[in-house]
């Protein structure tokens, strides 16, 4: 008989079944609340969740690594991400993408050390005919100019 020991995430995990349910319809709705939560989804966390859900941890993984919202390595507190189509890019997105960089002392992909605030591209944030646009966490903004960008930032430190 095999032993399963609890702990704080994996209850957690088992309140998001019970809340979504037990079948592959609910695996997108349950890591979903562990990213929410978490800024990422861990390998213990796919675990749990591939044996509540009775599926092979690699489904579980193929689908994180299918959604850009969803991650396996934790991010920043404040997530920033910027458009990165053809129509931003026409914009001006460049001075953009140079201001918020300067600001927060990073380059696009990575993380601030104080862990408030990762900068990475998307592919597309549906918004070609308002760009450069980008989105702070689930706040998306538009028609940037590199100034408007760092008034942002600074609105969310």
């Amino acid at each position: 008989m095999l032993v399963v020991e609890k702990n704080a995430l994996s209850e957690e995990i088992e309140s998001y079944v019970e809340k979504y349910g037990n079948d592959r319809s609910a695996l997108l709705m349950i890591l979903h609340e562990i990213q929410k939560k978490h800024r990422h989804i861990s390998e213990f966390a796919q675990q749990e969740v591939a044996r509540l859900l009775n599926i092979h941890p690699v489904e579980v993984y193929s689908v994180i690594s299918f959604f850009a919202f969803l991650n396996t390595n934790p991010k920043g507190r404040n997530l920033v991400r910027i458009c990165q189509t053809i129509s931003c890019d026409m914009k001006g997105k460049k001075q953009v993408v140079e201001a918020i960089e300067r600001e927060l002392g990073i380059k696009i992909g990575e993380t601030t050390k104080d862990n408030k605030f990762t900068v990475e591209y998307a592919n597309c944030l549906g918004l070609c005919d308002m760009g450069p646009a980008m989105a702070i966490n689930d706040q998306v903004y538009v028609n940037l100019t590199p100034e408007k960008a760092v008034e942002l930032l600074a609105k969310v430190k």
